[in-house]
C-alpha cells in the first residue's frame, strides 16, 4: 500500500510539476522555402544544439512555410529542416541568451534531392514513449528498464494496453481484437498465441513498438481495435557492422507448498549487415532458454436441484522454453530504379511444462466431500519458416511500384498427458485413476501476393492504389488416448478426438488519395476484401461454408491551427475474423472438471471507428476516440454443465460493444538531468448480449496511467524509473481487479561508447498480478493468476564494426494480415 501511495504521488508531483512550472526562455522564428522562392508547407524543422547536434525540440511549418520554437533555453544552436524530395537543410548557428531572447532566423532555402547526398549524423536520445500524430511509439531501444525483459513485459507499460494474464489477451483502450505486426508483417497468430509469442520475445532485439489505432486503407483491414507494429533492431550505410548482446535475469515465484521456486533466464543474440555497392546483406540470430512458473486459484460455486457445490482449485505450472529464431536476407540494387530482395526467417521452439492441479469438493455447508490431483505433463513444439521476393521499381519523383510474394509454413506437435487421482477428505482414494492423453498435430501453408502503386499528383497529392491476394490451409488433428485401469493398456478416444481442415481465400483492392484542400490535409481511401472460407471437422462431418464482400472506407483530416497546433480527425471500417484455433471445435482438457473448447460458427466483428486529435507543441497530445463493435468476440465465454460439475469456456460473438476514450500524454523537463514522460488514458466501455437466453449488460469506467523518470548522471551514465497502473477493468464477463507496478534501471556505457551495461530490477514487490470475478445466471467464479514478474536482469550490448551501414529496406511483405491466425507459438 505504500509503494502505490508513493507511486500516486509521483503523479500528483508530475501534474503540478508540468503545470507549475514557469521558465524564462527564448524564442525562435524564421520561414522555410525552396530554392525557388515557394514557401514549403508542412516541413519537419528540428531545433539543435550547436555542439553536438542533440535533439532539442520539433516543429512543423505552416502553410506559408513558418514556424517557431518557443522555451527555447539558453544556448547556442542551429535548425535543421528535412521533407520529402529535398536535401536536408541547416540554419547558420546562433545564440540564444538574456541579451538576445528571440531570434529571427534568414530564410532557409532548400534545393532537391541530390542522388550524392553526404548526410549529417544527428544524435537525440528519444523518450520511451513518444506520442506522434497518427501513433504512439515505444523506443525500447534506448530503455534501461527494458532491458532483458520480454516483448510482452514492456508491452504491459504502454499506455491504453492491458494484458489479461489470465487468459493471455491483449486489450487496447479496453478493445479487443489487436493485430500485431513484426516489421511490418503480420504474425499470424491468435490471441493466446500472440502473447505466448510476445513472451519469448526478447526486448533487447526491439528497436520500437507502434501503437495505431485508426490504420489507412493500405493495411489489412483486419483488427478492430488497431496496429500494433513491433520493429526489430536494424543496423545503419555502407561497409560492415553488427551488434552483439548477452543477457542473464533471475525471477521467483512461490509454488503450491509456499516454497520458493528460482527460474533463471538466459538470452543472447547476433545481428550483422554488410552493404558493398549494389548489395546489401543482413541476417540475424537469437537463443532463449528461460525458466518461468505461473500459478492459479480457481474458486466456483455450482448449483444444481438444489444443492450448492464449492470447488476450491489451486495450481502450479513451471514452464521451461528454449527458442532459436534467425533471418538472412538480400536486397540487389540493380540500378537507380530496380531492387529486387529476398528474405528467409523462421525460427523453432520448444516449451515445456510438467505442473499439478489440486480441487477440494465441498458441499453447500462448505464441508469437504472429495479431493482430486491432477499431473499434467506439456510439450508445445513450433516451427516456423518464412520466404519473401520483393521487387521495388522507382519511376523517380515519389512515382514507384512494389511487389511481394510470401509463403508461409508452420509445424507443430503438442502433447498433454493429465493423470487424475481421487480421494475422500481422509486421503483414501475414493475411485480409480483417470489417465488421458492427447496429441496435436497442425500444419499451416500460406501464400500470398501483393502489387502496391504510388502515383505523385499536383501540389504534393498522390494517389496509391494496390491489390492483395492470399490463400491458407490448416490442418489441425486432436488426437486423444485413455489408459485402461485393468490392463493398463491406451485405446483410442473417438468422443473427444477431432480433425479440423480449415481452408481460406482473401482477395483485396485498395484506392487511397492524400491530398490538400485549402489548409485542409485529407486522406481518403477505400479497402474493398472478398473472403471465402470453408471449416470442416472432419470427425463430426460439419461443415460451415462461408464468402462475404466487406467495403473498409477510411477518411483522415489533419489542420495546422497555427504553429503550435495540430488537429487530426479520423474515421475507418475495420473487421476481425475468428482465429484459425477458434474455429476448431476441439476439447482441451485442463482438468476432469475444467476445459476449452472451440466454436465453428463463430462469426467475423465489425468496428467503426472516430477519433479526433489535437497536438500541442509536437509534445502535448490528446486524443478522443469513439468505436462500436457489432458481433464482437469474447474469446473466453463461460458455460457450465451443472450435472457433472464442469465448468468450460468458449469463444462467442456477443453483440453490441461501444468504447470512449480519452488519452492524454505530455513530456515534463524538470531538470537537465530529470526528465519525465507521461501518459493518461481512460475509457468508458458499454456493451449488451444475450446470455443462455437473458439481457446481459455491462458499463465500465476505467482507465491507465503510466510515468518514466530518465535520469542523466553523467556521461556514459544514467538511470530510469518507470511505473504503470491500470483501475479495474471488464474482460467479457471478468470483471479484473486494479493492476500495477514500477521498474527501476541504470545503464553504464563502456568500451568507448560501444557498449552498454544494463542493470534492471522489475516488480520488486510483486505487484502485478491478475485478479477477477464472473458472476453471471449460473456462472459464479473467482479467478487469481500469479507469474514470475518480480525480476532481475542483466545485459550486455557491444556494437562492433562500422556504425553507418544502412540496414535493409522497410517494407511489409504480402502476408501482413493473415499470421496472426495462424498455429501456435510458446
Amino acid at each position: 500500500m505504500k509503494t502505490l501511495s508513493a507511486f500516486f504521488i509521483l503523479i500528483l508531483f508530475t501534474l503540478s510539476t508540468t503545470f507549475g512550472q514557469i521558465l524564462t526562455r527564448g524564442t525562435v522564428q524564421g520561414q522555410v522555402k525552396s530554392v525557388t522562392g515557394k514557401p514549403l508547407e508542412f516541413t519537419t524543422l528540428m531545433l539543435l544544439k550547436a555542439k553536438d547536434s542533440t535533439l532539442t525540440k520539433g516543429a512543423i511549418s505552416d502553410m506559408d512555410g513558418k514556424f517557431s520554437f518557443e522555451n527555447v533555453e539558453a544556448g547556442k544552436y542551429l535548425v535543421a529542416a528535412q521533407q520529402v524530395g529535398y536535401r536536408k537543410t541547416y540554419s547558420v548557428p546562433f545564440v540564444i541568451d538574456e541579451a538576445n531572447p528571440a531570434h529571427e532566423l534568414s530564410a532557409i532555402a532548400m534545393s532537391e534531392e541530390s542522388k550524392n547526398l553526404t548526410e549529417v549524423n544527428v544524435i537525440a536520445k528519444k523518450p520511451f514513449i513518444e506520442q506522434q500524430v497518427d501513433r504512439t511509439v515505444m523506443n525500447v531501444e534506448n530503455s534501461i528498464v527494458s532491458s532483458g525483459n520480454t516483448a510482452l513485459e514492456v508491452l504491459e507499460k504502454a499506455p491504453g494496453v492491458t494484458i489479461d494474464r489470465q487468459n493471455d489477451q491483449i486489450q487496447l483502450k479496453g478493445k479487443s481484437g489487436v493485430i500485431v505486426y513484426i516489421d511490418g508483417k503480420q504474425t499470424y497468430l491468435s490471441q493466446q498465441e500472440v502473447a505466448n509469442f510476445l513472451k519469448n520475445t526478447p526486448s533487447d532485439n526491439i528497436a520500437t513498438i507502434e501503437i495505431i489505432t485508426n490504420p489507412g486503407s493500405k493495411y489489412d483491414a483486419a483488427g478492430t481495435s488497431g496496429i500494433i507494429n513491433i520493429k526489430m533492431k536494424k543496423n545503419k550505410n555502407f561497409g560492415t557492422n553488427g551488434t552483439a548482446i548477452i543477457g542473464t535475469g533471475y525471477g521467483w515465484t512461490n509454488n503450491l507448498n509456499g516454497v520458493r521456486d528460482d527460474l533463471p533466464k538466459f538470452n543472447t543474440s547476433l545481428n550483422l549487415n554488410h552493404r558493398d555497392g549494389k548489395v546489401n546483406l543482413f541476417g540475424n540470430y537469437s537463443y532463449v532458454n528461460r525458466q518461468s512458473a505461473q500459478s492459479n486459484e480457481l474458486n466456483r460455486i455450482i448449483k444444481y436441484n438444489g444443492q450448492t457445490t464449492y470447488f476450491d482449485q489451486r495450481s502450479f505450472r513451471p514452464n521451461q522454453f528454449a527458442g532459436h529464431s534467425y533471418k538472412a536476407g538480400m536486397d540487389y540494387f540493380i540500378n537507380d530504379k530496380n531492387t529486387i530482395g529476398v528474405v528467409v526467417n523462421g525460427f523453432s521452439n520448444d516449451w515445456r511444462s510438467a505442473g499439478q492441479n489440486n480441487t477440494l469438493i465441498s458441499d453447500e455447508n462448505r464441508l469437504l466431500t472429495s479431493k482430486a490431483i491432477t499431473q499434467t505433463a506439456m510439450r508445445n513444439f513450433l516451427s516456423n519458416i518464412t520466404g519473401n521476393v520483393n521487387y521495388k521499381f522507382d519511376y523517380g519523383k515519389g512515382r514507384e511500384w512494389t511487389v511481394d510474394a510470401d509463403y508461409v509454413h508452420y509445424g507443430g506437435q503438442n502433447t498433454n498427458n493429465l493423470g487424475t487421482q481421487y480421494y475422500t477428505p481422509e486421503n483414501v482414494m475414493s475411485r480409480p485413476a483417470q489417465d488421458v492423453r492427447n496429441s496435436m498435430p497442425s500444419t499451416i501453408n500460406i501464400m500470398a501476393f501483393k502489387t502496391d502503386y504510388v502515383l505523385p499528383l499536383k501540389k504534393g497529392s498522390k494517389l496509391e492504389a494496390g491489390l492483395k491476394s492470399s490463400y491458407v490451409n490448416a490442418d489441425n488433428n486432436t488426437i486423444y488416448d485413455t489408459l485402461q485401469q485393468e490392463n493398463r493398456q491406451w485405446l483410442p478416444d473417438a468422443s473427444r478426438s477431432n480433425q479440423f481442415l480449415y481452408n481460406e481465400n482473401i482477395n483485396a483492392a485498395y484506392l487511397n488519395y492524400a491530398g490538400q484542400v485549402g489548409k485542409l490535409k485529407v486522406q481518403a481511401g477505400l479497402r474493398a476484401e472478398h473472403t471465402h472460407s470453408v471449416g470442416r471437422s472432419v470427425t463430426l462431418n460439419q461443415t460451415v461454408d462461408r464468402s462475404y464482400l466487406n467495403l473498409f472506407p477510411t477518411l483522415f483530416l489533419s489542420r495546422q491551427l497555427d504553429t503550435n497546433n495540430v488537429l487530426n480527425v479520423s474515421y475507418s471500417r475495420r473487421i476481425s475474423r475468428p482465429d484459425y484455433q477458434n474455429l476448431n471445435p476441439f476439447v482441451f482438457y485442463l482438468d476432469p472438471y475444467t476445459y476449452q473448447q472451440g466454436n465453428p460458427f463463430l462469426r467475423p466483428q465489425y468496428t467503426n471507428s472516430v477519433e479526433l486529435t489535437h497536438v500541442y507543441k509536437n509534445a502535448f497530445t490528446t486524443t478522443l476516440n469513439y468505436s462500436r463493435t457489432t458481433d464482437f468476440i469474447n474469446g473466453e465465454t463461460p458455460r457450465q454443465i451443472p450435472e457433472q460439475n464442469i465448468t468450460y469456456v468458449t469463444p462467442e460473438n456477443l453483440g453490441v460493444q461501444d468504447n470512449i476514450s480519452l488519452n492524454l500524454s505530455f513530456p515534463v523537463t524538470v531538470t537537465k538531468w530529470w526528465r519525465m514522460q507521461n501518459n493518461i488514458s481512460t475509457y468508458y466501455q458499454h456493451y449488451q448480449t444475450i446470455y443462455s437466453g437473458s439481457p446481459y449488460e455491462v458499463k465500465l469506467v476505467a482507465g491507465n496511467l503510466y510515468t518514466s523518470q530518465n535520469f542523466t548522471f553523467s556521461k556514459t551514465l544514467s538511470g530510469e524509473v518507470s511505473g504503470w497502473y491500470n483501475t479495474a477493468s471488464q474482460y467479457g464477463f471478468y470483471r479484473a481487479q486494479p493492476q500495477g507496478g514500477f521498474s527501476i534501471g541504470v545503464q553504464q556505457k563502456v568500451l568507448d561508447g560501444k557498449g552498454n551495461l544494463k542493470l534492471n530490477v522489475n516488480d520488486p514487490f510483486w505487484l502485478n498480478y491478475f485478479s477477477g470475478r464472473a458472476v453471471v445466471q449460473d456462472i459464479d467464479l473467482r479467478v487469481q493468476s500469479r507469474w514470475e514478474s518480480r525480476q532481475i536482469r542483466l545485459t550486455f550490448t557491444y556494437r562492433f564494426g562500422n556504425q553507418n551501414v544502412k540496414g535493409e529496406r522497410q517494407r511489409s511483405s504480402a502476408t501482413s494480415a493473415e499470421q496472426r491466425r495462424a498455429g501456435g507459438q510458446n
